[in-house]
């Protein structure tokens, strides 16, 4: 192991996952769910049970291949081969800067509680994600017990205000707010497969100790099981406060809000519960963005020392740290970010979310594939158990990708192939 790249530990992993679920998605998607209405809170429970078939999948994957980096990347490869295992690496890869885009934008949302000209004015926004973005890019190039020691500290210090916010808030919550009806003019099936596909964004990251696996110890027990303590935590964690969040602001009002949770805050704490909330997404969003830009250098990392990447993406530094993968990761979301930055904060965040989303599903839907392809090849057949979680994972990720809506599916559809033109393209390419 590289100098500065202690092993993980099984509280260190599952901070990580923590880390990276629990930041842009929560402190967002009440308002970007607000216009769903009660079929909103129909799509977290949705989400929510979709969450723990996946943590349980990469469970049972980390098991049958637990010295793995690169996660779904890795275990696409050995089921299916080098042609598919690019395509979805070059998706993941994908989803991971659009990831980190919205996370910016989540995080210039909750500082416009502070300084309001954020929101108003989109230039200054977008300048002020940017130097967020490449401000956190730059504490990645330290030693990784640095970055997972702040990892660590960020899920405490955004854990106990969720919790307590849940706590204080119950009370005050006006349920028939929540059963309102929604406003975007679909039926209830479509509704709920909208906002399950929207919440579905708060959960991507369930696999982060996946992508990592050779940075854990003992991954053989403490990858599967940082995956699952992970999501369950994360998965009360949600629920809890969307109940909150959404019966304690106006419908009407969440819809526009660019920080619903302060405003929740606000209700029954006052203006000093709103900027205290502010504060905690702010530090969410900032210990988010930090995970999973640690894992957009170890991602392509892993791809490129299994020679599908260009061998540049796993050049390090003496603390270890990819740092050609996480700058010219950075450099897309950077892009990402301009391009969209022209909308309101809450619908740039939903566009780029739900492509997020898509970006991702495609890995995990080969994924689940690929768990029963391994443990049919390993030649003590498919048990009944990994046969149902494998349909059922398939079968969740599928809907949710009918989901998406027309406009994303084109996006992730264009950049999808992309990534199968480059892989077609290498494949012509002579090796040396």
């Amino acid at each position: 192991m590289t100098a500065g790249a202690a092993p993980l530990g099984p509280w260190s992993g599952a901070a990580l996952v923590t880390g990276n679920m629990i930041g842009s998605g929560i402190f967002l998607l009440p308002a970007s769910m607000a216009v769903f209405g009660v079929y909103g809170l129909v799509g977290w429970a949705c989400a929510s049970v979709g969450a723990m078939l996946l943590a349980a999948l990469f469970r049972s994957l980390g098991r049958v291949m637990p010295h793995a980096p690169g996660g779904p990347y890795a275990y696409v490869r050995a089921a299916m081969g080098d042609r598919l295992g690019f395509v979805v690496a070059w998706g993941y890869w994908v989803s991971i800067w659009c990831t980190n885009a919205a996370i910016a934008v989540a995080c210039v949302g909750y500082l416009s509680v502070f300084f309001p000209a954020l929101a108003s004015e989109p230039a200054l926004g977008a300048l002020t994600g940017l130097g967020l973005l490449w401000g956190v890019t730059a504490f990645n190039a330290l030693p990784l017990r640095q970055v997972a020691a702040l990892q660590g500290v960020t899920v405490v210090l955004k854990v106990v205000p969720l919790l307590l916010l849940i706590l204080l808030g119950w009370d005050h919550i006006r349920w028939e707010w929540l059963m309102v009806a929604g406003r975007s003019g679909e039926g209830a099936f479509a509704a709920i497969t909208a906002a399950t596909t929207l919440a579905l964004f708060a959960f991507l990251g369930m696999e982060s100790a996946a992508i990592a696996s050779h940075r854990i110890r003992n991954p053989e027990r403490n990858m599967g099981r940082a995956s699952v303590m992970g999501t369950a935590l994360t998965v009360v964690l949600y629920v809890g406060c969307s109940v909150v969040v959404m019966g304690t602001v106006p419908p009407e009002g969440l819809m526009d809000s660019p920080a619903p949770f302060a405003e929740s805050a606000s209700t029954f704490l006052g203006p000093a519960g709103r900027d205290l909330m502010a504060a905690v997404a702010v530090l969410a969003t900032f210990g988010a963005l930090n995970g999973w830009i640690l894992i957009q250098g170890q991602f392509p990392a892993a791809v490129a020392a299994d020679g599908l990447f260009p061998g540049v993406f796993g050049r390090t530094n003496r603390f270890g740290a990819p740092l050609v993968g996480v700058a010219l990761s950075s450099v897309l979301a950077s892009a990402v970010l301009l391009l969209n930055f022209s909308d309101s904060l809450v619908s740039t965040f939903t566009f780029m979310m739900t492509l997020s989303t898509l970006s991702a599903l495609v890995p995990y839907l080969l994924s689940a594939i690929s768990l029963f392809q391994l443990c049919a090849q390993s030649g003590d057949g498919v048990p009944g158990g990994i046969r149902a979680l494998a349909a059922g994972c398939a079968l969740f990720c599928g809907w949710v990708i009918f989901g998406c809506g027309a406009e994303v599916v084109i996006y992730g559809l264009a950049l999808l192939g992309v990534g199968i033109v480059l892989s077609l393209l290498r494949a012509r390419t002579p090796r040396p």
